[in-house]
């Protein structure tokens, strides 16, 4: 199984693709995808759909996980990542991709054991759990793969009962 693990953003979109096979996981294509902060709120959605439906027609993933919404202090940045974080819906669904949310501290504790876990303990455990010499950089990157970790460990579940949102 292939996931696409996305951590939401506007400014920055981190991106991660795991193959999960049996109990192997391996890394593939991670990176960002970037809006330029003059651009309209609509172009730089246009853009994060636009590459999110290429990333998709290009490796063609099984499925794509999402981190859910935190609303921190700043709840107009949050309503922004939410519209992002909708255009990558959207961009999977409308390529046919089934997707599946998951919240920061469910990921945090299908990676790390502990959803609580530092960001740093999170990606030491993403360096780890997929064989990779180094961090993922930058950490939009490290955080997409944990989500797809997230997926494909609760995907080989005999109990996974996961929602396509």
């Amino acid at each position: 199984m292939l996931v696409l693990g996305l951590d939401p953003g506007v400014a920055t979109v981190g991106f991660g693709f795991v193959r999960a096979d049996g109990t192997s996981r391996r890394a593939g294509e991670y990176g960002v995808i970037s809006t330029p902060a003059k651009l309209a709120l609509t172009r730089r959605l246009d853009t994060i759909y636009s590459d999110v439906t290429q990333l998709i027609a290009q490796f063609k993933p099984d499925a794509v996980s999402i981190e859910e919404l935190y609303f921190g202090r700043n709840v107009t940045t949050g309503l922004n990542v939410a519209h992002a974080r909708g255009v990558m819906l959207l961009a999977a669904f409308r390529s046919g991709v089934p997707a599946y949310q998951y919240a920061p501290n469910k990921v945090k504790n299908s990676v790390v054991g502990y959803g609580k876990a530092s960001k740093c303990q999170v990606q030491e455990m993403v360096t780890r759990l997929l064989g990779l010499n180094e961090i993922p950089r930058p950490d939009d990157a490290a955080d997409a793969l944990a989500i797809a970790l997230c997926h494909a460990q609760a995907a080989s579940s005999l109990t996974f009962s996961g929602e396509n949102i």
